[in-house]
């Protein structure tokens, strides 16, 4: 169980403002997603070997910005509710929650450059798991303060599956290896 950790947590006014909301985890994920170079992790992508039903490339960066625009509304709806309630516990549930928001964001952010620029399937791997878990903590947590925002999780929470199972089966089917992929020619 974890709890309301002030210094693991984003500042209020990104759970309060609604454009704030949205726009962060947005922009933060493109920002990731552009400080590695997206020519780079198209190829990559591309030359790894991939297990059956992966989606081309290009379907990633409309699904990611879709997720990350909801999962902001779903972080100032689930703060926004808890804040107004007179029930200590729904505001109590609320802070705890923004703290595995918190978390849960770095976990994503970090999920990129461990998988396309450091080379580290199995890292990434642990890190996809270990988001998943949040994420569904996360859900559980802020669906006790509003179950909308528990349901609004759930699209982030059935793709993190999926994800996983890419993942992992790019890692197993590369040996766990991604520094000795065959680049493939432009």
């Amino acid at each position: 169980m974890t709890t309301y950790i002030p210094s693991l947590t984003l500042p209020s006014f990104l759970f309060s403002s609604p454009a704030a909301a949205i726009l962060f985890p947005v922009a933060c994920g493109t920002a990731v997603g552009f400080s590695i170079s997206p020519s780079d992790t198209q190829r990559q992508y591309r030359t790894l070997k991939q297990p059956p039903l992966h989606p081309p490339g290009y379907v990633f960066g409309p699904v990611w910005t879709a997720l990350y625009a909801t999962m902001g509304y779903t972080a100032y709806r689930a703060w926004t509710t808890g804040a107004t309630s007179i029930n200590p516990e729904t505001v109590a549930l609320a802070k705890q929650g923004a703290t595995l928001y918190t978390v849960q964001l770095a976990l994503n952010l970090i999920w990129t450059p461990l998988y396309f620029s450091l080379h580290q399937p199995i890292a990434a791997t642990a890190d996809i798991l270990a988001l998943g878990g949040t994420v569904g903590y996360l859900a559980y947590i802020w669906g006790q303060v509003d179950p909308v925002c528990g349901w609004l999780l759930a699209p982030y929470l059935g793709w993190l599956g999926f994800a996983t199972y890419l993942c992992v089966g790019s890692g197993v089917l590369n040996n766990w290896d991604f520094k000795q992929t065959p680049s493939k020619k432009k």
